[in-house]
Parts: C-alpha cells; structure tokens; sequence
C-alpha cells in the first residue's frame, strides 16, 4: 500500500437516460406517501387549518424532508429504493457513496431539473396548471438531453457536485432483461 492517494476506480457505465426517467418516475410515486405524511405532521404540528395559509412554511418543511431523504440515504448507500431498482447508485469520485454535504449539495443541484421552468413560468406570470406542467416537462426532457452532450453520460448536478451515476446490473444482463 501506497497511502495517502485514493484508490482509482475504474468508471462504470452511467444508465441510459431512459432508465433514469423511469427511475425519477417511481421515485415520485414513493414520494407522494413520504410528502402526504411529512405534511399531515407540518399541519398537525402548526395547526395548519387551510391548506393555502402557511404554505411557504410547507414547502420550506417539505424541501428539508426531501433533503434529508435523499441525502441520508445517498450518504449511506448510495441509494434510494427507487434506484435499488432500478439498478442505479450514486458515487463520489472514490468510488464511495457521497458524504452527507456533498449528498446535500447534490440534493440542492438536482432541482435544476425544474427551477429553470418554474422561474420562467413565475417571471412570466404563468398560472395555468396545464401550460406550467408542459413547461416542466419540457425542461426536464431538455435537462436531461444535456447529458446527451457529455461523454460520460452524466447530468449537470452530478458533474457540479463532483458525483457520478453508474450502473449496478450484474455483468452480462442485458436490457431487455432488466429494466430499459
């Protein structure tokens, strides 16, 4: 042993941007049950009456839940359940799950996934529900086209935050297999 110098590790494939998608997909419905519970205790907790009185406080609650969700579980195993199944792990650099603060910065980066459609839809004055959500929906998909452009295959966020989605499969299984 050397010392001092971290072990290379040689890089994994990072999954197809469908797989992605897929897994973002179900992730959002795993989340709708951790989101309906953290704010039935926000409401409980402030005696929240209206659900239009105190949402900024709600949202600012429901953004740290979400924080500590995924940055708990990205420190620890580099994992959330949607992504077990889907076979996708994040990693830092060494090869090992992100520490807490880069798990957290990583959280934070990630919603560049919708902030830029958002902001455009609020500086626009944008209201309507269903022109809002194509909007999103556009973002994301041009989002994720960006990694199109990298030859790593890896998305913004990962590359500012200095982590990197790969590809657990078990060698040899194919696509057609196991997920897309």
């Amino acid at each position: 042993m050397t010392g001092g110098a971290p072990p290379v590790v040689a890089p994994s494939p990072a999954p197809s941007i469908r797989r992605r998608l897929a897994c973002m997909l179900y992730e959002a419905v795993l989340l709708f049950g951790v989101v309906m519970v953290a704010g039935l205790a926000y409401g409980m907790l402030t005696d929240q009456r209206h659900a239009l009185r105190g949402n900024t406080g709600l949202q600012v609650f429901l953004f740290l839940v979400l924080g500590v969700y995924f940055a708990g579980l990205w420190s620890s195993s580099g994992q959330t359940l949607a992504m077990k199944t889907w076979h996708i792990r994040v990693l830092a650099a060494d090869g090992q799950p992100p520490p807490r603060l880069r798990a957290a910065a990583r959280y934070v980066a990630s919603w560049l996934w919708f902030l830029p459609a958002l902001a455009s839809a609020h500086a626009a004055g944008i209201r309507s529900i269903g022109f809002m959500t194509s909007l999103v929906l556009c973002g994301i998909v041009a989002y994720a086209v960006l990694a199109r452009l990298r030859g790593d295959r890896q998305l913004l966020h990962d590359v500012l935050c200095g982590t990197q989605l790969v590809d657990t499969r078990p060698p040899g299984v194919t696509a057609g297999t196991m997920g897309a």
